[in-house]
């Protein structure tokens, strides 16, 4: 059974009394929460999964919400490197007082925090140089505890219709000043596949289309227990 995400209350955590007109952030996690399937397909991978969560690239910390929202309580920490995200998820975890949620500014370049649990990667490898997004997905897979898994979402590099749309939204994204970073080169399905399949996990893909027009794709990795 689906749990509903409340667009409308988690986007409310992002209005600060002390920034009256500041309202970009609390109108993002709206339209974010009520159209994109991210959440509603991450949800039910994490919702009951135990195991603390480091999220990768978290942005402003909707996953937290969602995941507080349908009563998950594992720990959860996010990072990004941009710092105006960072603030604005603890100025919101803080309001909606959420319990055992952190975050922190981190340079994925210089490796992946230290963690012993379940991980998530979320709409973020594409902005990576194709070095560094295996330096991250390798990194993940090391903080993987058993029974633990690496949630990704990802668009990836094909020769569909999908993929250039997905592209050119991005770099869309970038040029308004969402995206500090435009997108450098979507992961190969074949590629990724090898590295988690080669670290001894167990994969699952999934299309995760959605009523958009962008070749997003669902991939949950666990180690066994």
């Amino acid at each position: 059974m689906s749990t509903p995400i409340d667009s409308i209350a988690i986007s409310r955590a992002f209005l600060a009394p002390e920034r009256p007109f500041d309202r970009w952030h609390s109108h993002y996690a709206r339209w974010k929460l009520a159209h994109d399937p991210l959440y509603p397909g991450v949800l039910p991978l994490l919702r009951d999964d135990p195991h603390p969560l480091l999220d990768l690239g978290c942005g402003i910390g909707l996953l937290a919400h969602v995941l507080r929202g349908a009563g998950a309580t594992q720990p959860y920490k996010g990072v990004d490197f941009d710092a105006t995200k960072i603030a604005r998820a603890r100025d919101a975890a803080t309001r909606k007082q959420l319990r055992d949620v952190a975050f922190d500014t981190a340079d994925l370049s210089l490796g992946v925090p230290m963690h012993h649990g379940s991980v998530s990667i979320l709409d973020m490898l594409q902005y990576l140089p194709e070095p560094l997004q295996s330096n991250v997905v390798s990194g993940a897979i090391a903080c993987l505890a058993p029974g633990a898994q690496l949630v990704i979402r990802t668009g990836l590099e094909d020769s569909s219709a999908r993929s250039r749309i997905t592209d050119v939204t991005d770099r869309i994204g970038h040029r308004i000043g969402w995206m500090r970073s435009a997108p450098q080169r979507y992961p190969r399905r074949e590629t990724l596949t090898g590295m988690l399949e080669s670290a001894g996990l167990e994969v699952a893909w999934q299309p995760h289309l959605g009523r958009n027009l962008f070749n997003n794709w669902l991939v949950s990795a666990r180690r066994p227990a």
